[in-house]
């Protein structure tokens, strides 16, 4: 597939209501990751970004030392708040810290009518480790994710690290990279996208989708930065917006990948540890 133009989502006209979508995860109080990035990325994709906080985290560039979960019931009564009036095309979820968490989220997405067959498509981010190695899920939520969650997805979005914790499969090449997406489309998802940023067998990043018919291979050229906080949730919130704005799913995997591509070449040192990939690279060109 020809590698599709980052410029691809449309800016609204002056007063013109732009496309909405929500994002439904944690705040990461450094600023690089979770809805900081989602919200970022939505800004400068032409999105008007909603939230549904799920929990607040206590970290900075070194790691996570803490955090602290949102009610379930707050957190679904974001969500209905947010739909009923405003409205969404489209909907991430990142963190989301506990099983009653997730099945509250799986609950009121299909009360609302968000997921996969439904007019509104969710992508779910199956956030369940920091980039640092710190838990962001608890022991007891990773069945849920399975059993409740990634069958309501449109698009999962795994990390190496998550596709290990959620099939069971170490992904060490190009086949069991196909054999990782083969088994999340058999647990539900409409689409599956196993990234390869974190496979290092060669000079290119290439992240995989499966819909359970066809691949759809997605090479970029490797970007070599410790600055890479937030990259995952970055590209979950591209497709989103990509989504929100109409695109079909290989489209919207094509433009955030190659949005993520940009974030990292114009990421930035932040603190003593890992900086931040750069959705605002959009500003200075």
């Amino acid at each position: 597939m020809a590698h599709m133009p980052v410029d691809l989502l449309p800016a609204p006209a002056p007063r013109q209501t732009p496309v909405r979508a929500m994002t439904i995860a944690g705040s990461d109080s450094g600023g690089g990751a979770g809805i900081q990035a989602d919200m970022r990325t939505m800004a400068m994709c032409g999105v008007h970004g909603c939230v549904a906080v799920t929990a607040v985290t206590v970290q900075n560039s070194l790691g996570v030392s803490g955090f602290s979960a949102i009610d379930p019931a707050v957190v679904a009564d974001q969500m209905r708040s947010v739909v009923s009036d405003i409205g969404i095309s489209a909907a991430k979820t990142g963190m989301l810290a506990s099983s009653a968490i997730i099945e509250s989220v799986a609950a009121t997405a299909s009360e609302l009518g968000i997921g996969r067959d439904t007019p509104i498509p969710l992508v779910v981010d199956p956030v369940s480790a920091s980039m640092h190695g710190d838990k962001l899920l608890a022991d007891d939520a990773m069945d849920a994710l399975r059993s409740v969650l990634i069958p309501k997805a449109t698009v999962v979005t795994p990390n190496l690290d998550e596709v290990r914790l959620i099939t069971g499969i170490d992904v060490t090449d190009d086949t069991s990279q196909r054999a990782a997406a083969e088994k999340l489309h058999a647990m539900g998802a409409q689409w599956a996208v196993v990234k390869g940023g974190h496979l290092r067998s060669s000079d290119q990043s290439v992240d995989l989708l499966y819909n359970g018919d066809v691949f759809h291979s997605f090479p970029y050229p490797r970007i070599d930065t410790g600055d890479d906080h937030g990259a995952g949730d970055t590209l979950a919130a591209a497709i989103t917006c990509a989504l929100a704005h109409g695109r079909s799913v290989p489209e919207a995997v094509e433009f955030a990948k190659g949005w993520v591509s940009r974030c990292l070449e114009w990421a930035y040192p932040l603190g003593a540890g890992h900086g931040p990939v750069n959705p605002l690279w959009r500003l200075s060109v």
